[in-house]
């Protein structure tokens, strides 16, 4: 048995967001844990936010750019969408690509 707690809850949205920027060999295993959450829970809404999402963010607020910017600049206009996706999609199409 695995125990799945997300980083937060946005009761606004009935949003639980679960951020993965300091360890990205994570991505995989968190991904898993979000699709099996929404396997269990048809009715629970998961976002899974990665380093890129955070980054953007920081650029979009004017906050001071981190150095993993590294040479490419990031769009500050870009839109972070926070709308929960299916189900298993990020790895069934990371798995198909």
């Amino acid at each position: 048995m695995q125990a799945f707690t997300p980083d937060f809850y946005l009761p606004a949205y009935d949003l639980y967001i679960e951020i993965t920027t300091l360890n990205q060999k994570l991505v995989t295993k968190k991904n898993r844990k979000a699709r099996r959450l929404q396997e269990r829970y048809p009715s629970t809404n998961i976002k899974v936010l990665y380093q890129r999402d955070y980054l953007h963010l920081l650029v979009k607020y004017g906050l001071e750019p981190p150095s993993q910017l590294g040479e490419e600049p990031l769009d500050a206009t870009a839109r972070l969408d926070l709308r929960p996706t299916a189900a298993g999609t990020d790895d069934e199409a990371a798995a198909s690509a």
